[in-house]
């Protein structure tokens, strides 16, 4: 069962949004458990509100310690399992992508947020050589802007390209409805169109980028199948 591990270096790139909505988005179709390894516990506290997903389930008790059997315990219960995670440096992040399907590395889009999401590839480079396994993974530009394409953006683009990194082709926008669902304590689905603007695109952005995950993990395992197939 896939497990997708989200990671971030850097503080407000807006992993823990990225990962509530991909949970979300696939918790209308299937079950899902997310684990909240985020020392905030922000999704934790999200899931506390009256309109959780019944098919999306929040574990919160995952550590160092006990990280790897959390992820096998909720891969056998459900069909996919997302980890929220704070930073790169912790023994706990190289275990949780040590298990990983799919690592998402969200960044915002500005020089100095592309150069911190480096930090999170070396951790799955690092766990590559150790695991000698591929870790598939995808950049997620997050907090962008829906109608200007700046320069910024663009040479970011480009640079990742150069670079061989590979990046998500739908990037989520900068959007009320995201806020809102921290604000509220309440699923995109649940928010009043009357009291957050624009909530019908911001579901259509986080349609796409979910179609856009489940796209790249049929991908992966399909590479591991020829490979299998050539040995």
């Amino acid at each position: 069962m896939p497990t997708i591990v989200f990671v971030s270096p850097k503080g407000g790139a807006g992993k823990t949004t990225s990962a509530l909505v991909l949970a979300e988005q696939l918790a209308m179709n299937a079950d899902v458990t997310v684990i909240d390894a985020d020392p905030n516990k922000p999704i934790q506290a999200w899931a506390a509100g009256e309109h959780t997903p019944p098919r999306l389930r929040v574990v919160a008790d995952a550590d160092e310690e006990n990280m790897i059997e959390v992820i096998e315990d909720a891969a056998s219960k459900t069909p996919f399992v997302i980890v929220d995670l704070e930073g790169t440096a912790a023994k706990i992040v190289l275990l949780a992508v040590s298990q990983a399907d799919l690592v998402i590395v969200p960044t915002q889009g500005s020089q100095l947020d592309a150069k911190q999401a480096s930090r999170a590839l070396r951790v799955i480079k690092q766990q590559e050589k150790m695991s000698r396994r591929p870790v598939p993974y995808g950049v997620l530009l997050t907090r962008t802007s829906p109608i200007i394409r700046t320069r910024t953006m663009s040479h970011i683009n480009s640079s990742f390209a150069e670079a061989g990194i590979n990046v998500f082709a739908t990037e989520l926008n900068e959007r009320e409805a995201f806020r809102a669902m921290f604000s509220f304590g309440e699923p995109l689905s649940s928010l009043d169109p009357r009291e957050v603007s624009n909530l019908d695109k911001a579901t259509a952005n986080a349609a796409a980028f979910a179609a856009e995950v489940i796209e790249t993990l049929r991908a992966a395992k399909q590479e591991v199948v020829s490979e299998g197939d050539a040995l």
